[in-house]
């Protein structure tokens, strides 16, 4: 059986959620912060959820589209071209401070640079299935709202 890209990127993910959920003490820190880091938490868990509403049918574990997708521009993806991503990063942050954990912290760390290369990936399958991709990029910050560049981070 051989893998995917879509695959090895999902599975890279999955392995990663799977470690956060571990509460391993690498270095205690005196950070904790329980209700900034729940509400944070609660403000990721809401984006992540109207990105996934708003994505209807098009939803999809994998980076590549769907073969009869469509491309949704609008809501929360008028804000970033990827709330989904945002969402469980900004999630994962908050609950790393509720949390006070440093290990948690540095898992959405490389949540957020597993994030990076599969938007890169992810973009060049959307912008040869859908024409006004490009547009979409240029128009909508890749990952953090009101950035200046809108193709980069």
């Amino acid at each position: 059986m051989s893998f995917s890209k879509d695959h090895i990127f999902v599975g890279i993910q999955i392995f990663l959620f799977a470690i956060f959920l571990m509460d391993i003490k690498i270095i205690d820190l005196d950070f904790r912060m329980p209700v900034g880091g729940i509400v944070i938490s609660i403000v990721g868990v809401v984006f992540l959820l109207l990105s996934i509403l708003q994505l209807n049918k098009n939803l999809s574990p994998f980076p590549s589209p769907k073969k009869n997708g469509q491309l949704v521009q609008n809501g929360v993806y008028s804000l970033v071209r990827h709330p989904i991503y945002l969402g469980i990063l900004i999630a994962g942050f908050g609950y790393s401070l509720f949390s006070g954990s440093l290990y948690r912290l540095m898992v959405t760390g490389c949540l957020f640079v597993l994030f990076h290369f599969k938007s890169e990936y992810e973009e060049a399958m959307l912008s040869d299935k859908f024409e006004e991709y490009k547009d979409y990029q240029d128009s909508t910050p890749k990952l953090i709202p009101f950035g200046r560049s809108r193709r980069k981070l």
